[in-house]
């Protein structure tokens, strides 16, 4: 929550705290200490602006009816010192509280004060973050999974950057093992059928049959002719690979930068086969007392640790397994550059492999806590009321890149942040172009449009937009006005939220309720009013909702217009 609204809730606890000792000290209460109790928003704010559990939370210990205990408290309270006006006990021994016109507008005042830092906490106090998204397999294009899981990874790092940690943003490239060996042998295929024909070199059936694959075998055709035609196996497959991987890279980092995602750190999962880490991992769990040889092979007795099966560490070729790099990478996350807690995020296909990565962490040493993994559910997408699965365009399965060529990106980064990643989704291809309020992030963009315009047409009157004092601010008493100052208000508590749950679709129900209750005041009370104080006053108030909105975008990387 923002500073004012948690000082506001600190002083109310306390106001009740010291009520209660006016109470005992007069005798109308007994000298017990009083148990923990609540200080919360109700659901329904017509029965106040805070309630109190304290007088059904103390009955027991002071052998009272609460509703005895809560008329004692209520006729001792003194609330002169703080933002509330009055204090009224309602039902069996709830104490309501009702906010007084200083608090709304110290809310505003503190919008404007705080200006584009609105919304920002210290909650995470500068703890080191790593969150970890898309990871692609860089041997081919990018899919529908890697764009709801760019939106959230993205979305997420921004909400924990707001709510004060230190957050690194990475991709993990996949340039080793066996995923590489396929990738090698693909091209190799190609290179040599663009000399000698498909019908002289078979494809393997699981290597990967991509046009992708196709396109970078002629690439490095045209620029190096037939002088691998005749090279050693090994060689001709590193310069396909060397040649390949890089295009396909900076392919991939040109289509997330399109997304406007940016990492801090591209991470080669070659480097912890090449610096030793792998080695030194490997080497942990055998201290362990984690590991035996079979078939050739080195294994880790993962069963030990709570899973189903064991897990090959290195094969009897004597190459290490995709699951020890990825020990290695995760050790090196948490051990090595430190980070106090990692963030995946997962295809939930992946749910079987948490388990393992936790057991084996703590295997090596590692506090698995410090591991969280979001799982993602996968997309479907619909147009017409109907599953797509193929580009009308291409004729292949639809990509990021095909995504992304068809929908604007301010629709793709909303839309797939609507619900929280656990879920199931469809991604509605006609709702992502429409132009109409039934499209939210259009809807939420509209709001920021309109009080733009509201702005300009009365500066075309000669309106002179000026600050306004508090006993201004005050003015504003409409029940629109005050339910949209209060969700204004909520916006730091929500990013707070949605950064401890891992959930930034809180971040986009919270705008799009901005954008709804931003409507209702402006059908219900009038900005151009004759009462220059109370024109002024709404004026301030568009200007924060404008302002809020345009943080709120911002954090999710989406355009406020001005005009719309």
């Amino acid at each position: 929550m923002s500073k004012l609204v948690k000082e506001t809730e600190a002083a109310l606890r306390q106001a009740i705290l010291d009520a209660m000792g006016r109470a005992v000290s007069e005798g109308a209460l007994p000298p017990e200490p009083a148990p923990a109790f609540t200080v919360e928003i109700p659901a329904d704010r017509a029965n106040g602006d805070y309630a109190s559990n304290v007088a059904m939370i103390c009955a027991r210990a002071f052998h009272m009816a609460p509703r005895k205990i809560a008329e004692a408290i209520a006729s001792h309270m003194e609330l002169g010192s703080t933002f509330f006006d009055r204090c009224e006990v309602a039902g069996p021994g709830f104490l309501n509280f009702f906010l007084n016109s200083q608090y709304y507008a110290a809310i505003l005042a503190d919008i404007r004060a705080c200006g584009s830092d609105y919304g920002r906490s210290h909650y995470g106090a500068g703890k080191r973050v790593m969150v970890e998204y898309v990871s692609a397999n860089p041997t081919g294009p990018m899919h529908m999974g890697n764009a709801r899981g760019g939106a959230l990874g993205d979305c997420l790092a921004s909400v924990l950057d707001y709510a004060g940690y230190e957050v690194c943003r990475e991709f993990y490239v996949n340039d080793a093992g066996n995923q590489i060996e396929k990738f090698a042998l693909s091209l190799e295929v190609r290179y040599l059928q663009h000399y000698f024909g498909e019908d002289a070199v078979a494809l393997p059936e699981d290597s990967y049959h991509g046009d992708d694959i196709r396109l970078r075998a002629e690439e490095f055709a045209a620029v190096y002719g037939d002088q691998f035609l005749h090279a050693d196996e090994a060689a001709r497959r590193k310069a396909l690979v060397e040649f390949a991987l890089p295009k396909n890279i900076a392919s991939m980092q040109e289509t997330l930068a399109k997304y406007r995602i940016h990492y801090d750190n591209w991470f080669y999962e070659s480097t912890v086969h090449q610096d030793g880490e792998l080695e030194e991992t490997i080497e942990l769990f055998k201290q362990a007392g984690l590991t035996y040889e079979q078939g050739g092979a080195l294994w880790y007795k993962a069963t030990q640790r709570g899973a189903e099966k064991d897990e090959v560490l290195v094969r009897a070729n004597g190459n290490p397994t995709y699951f020890a790099a990825d020990v290695a990478y995760h050790r090196n996350k948490l051990v090595k550059r430190g980070y106090d807690k990692a963030i995946d995020i997962w295809g939930a296909d992946h749910h079987g492999h948490v388990a393992r990565m936790k057991g084996a962490l703590e295997a090596v040493g590692i506090d698995s806590s410090r591991l969280d993994v979001i799982l993602m559910q996968l997309v479907r997408l619909v147009s017409g009321g109907e599953v797509v699965r193929m580009s009308k365009r291409t004729g292949k399965a639809i990509t990021l890149t095909d995504l992304l060529d068809d929908i604007p990106v301010d629709a793709a980064r909303f839309l797939f942040n609507l619900r929280e990643p656990g879920s199931q989704m469809e991604f509605d291809l006609d709702l992502a172009v429409e132009q109409s309020a039934q499209n939210p992030v259009y809807y939420c963009q509209y709001a920021h449009a309109r009080i733009c315009s509201i702005l300009k047409k009365l500066a075309s009157e000669g309106v002179a937009v000026r600050d306004c004092t508090e006993e201004e601010l005050c003015l504003l008493t409409a029940p629109e006005e005050r339910a949209l100052i209060r969700h204004l208000a909520a916006l730091t508590d929500e990013i707070i939220l949605a950064a401890r749950n891992y959930d930034p679709a809180r971040i986009t129900r919270y705008v799009m309720e901005l954008a709804t209750l931003f409507h209702k005041f402006y059908n219900a009370c009038r900005v151009r009013v004759e009462e220059e104080a109370l024109m002024q006053a709404r004026i301030y108030l568009c200007i924060c909702v404008r302002d809020t909105i345009r943080n709120v975008l911002a954090l999710l990387k989406i355009e406020a217009p001005e005009a719309m």
